[in-house]
């Protein structure tokens, strides 16, 4: 392993803590993720499907953005 990869895994264990952090500290105020319209929510008698369609295509487009923003800082 070169010392790259020792930056990369921090670097990701860094941004899983912070979103675990603003998960813990504003799960309350995040209730609206997964309760968009466009998700897809299917319950019948034994049986429950959920597919968060529209809050995937917002999460892609979100990463997507701050891929690029780092692509151009660096």
């Amino acid at each position: 392993m070169s010392n790259e990869t020792g930056k990369i895994i921090i670097g990701i264990g860094l941004i899983i803590m912070l979103i675990g952090v603003i998960i813990y500290f504003f799960h309350d105020k995040l209730n609206w993720i997964g309760n968009l319209p466009g998700d897809i929510r299917l319950e019948k008698k034994n049986v429950k499907f959920y597919f968060p369609l529209t809050t995937m295509i917002l999460v892609s487009i979100v990463l997507s953005l701050i891929v690029q923003i780092i692509k151009r800082l660096f």
